[in-house]
């Protein structure tokens, strides 16, 4: 092998590390990344739970644009509670008319407090918005929240 051809190879080497070690340190931040505690930090909007569903209904595209990745305080009644998992437990309001809904994940310190909520309750819920889509084969809107807490109790 001839110097030139070693110096491209030591280049070629030494590029190829730098990519992987800046993907690497990429990966790290994301995987470390913290959020604030939604209970503490303040709502971008806030809205009743059949208001918000509508504005998803009737243009699901410009209320996502507006809402996803904020933190949105939703107000209504307890329709289900569900707990798919150990680590989670999600609180629905369901629209009756429409069968579109609202679904909020909440994990860690603030799943007891969505335990013990009972269907029917008035609750105001915090969490990020994760965006809504509509379904054509079951012809419902669905909203999805995450890193959700209970704001107050609704009056």
């Amino acid at each position: 092998m001839s110097k030139k051809s070693n110096y491209w190879l030591k280049r070629g080497l030494l590029v190829i590390i730098g990519i992987a070690l800046l993907g690497a340190g990429f990966a790290w931040y994301l995987i470390r990344e913290k959020f604030s505690d939604t209970s503490i930090v303040k709502a971008d909007y806030t809205v009743t739970a059949s208001s918000f569903i509508k504005e998803f209904e009737k243009e699901a595209g410009a209320a996502n644009q507006k809402y996803t990745n904020k933190i949105i305080e939703v107000s209504g009644n307890v329709s289900e509670k569900e707990a798919p998992s150990d680590s989670v437990t999600n609180i629905k309001f369901i629209d009756t008319a429409t069968g579109s809904y609202v679904i909020f994940a909440f994990q860690g310190q603030h799943m007891k407090e969505a335990q013990n909520l009972k269907q029917g309750a008035p609750v105001a819920i915090k969490g990020a918005c994760s965006g809504g889509h509509f379904s054509e084969i079951l012809g419902f809107t669905a909203i999805e929240f995450k890193r959700c807490a209970l704001a107050n109790t609704a009056k």
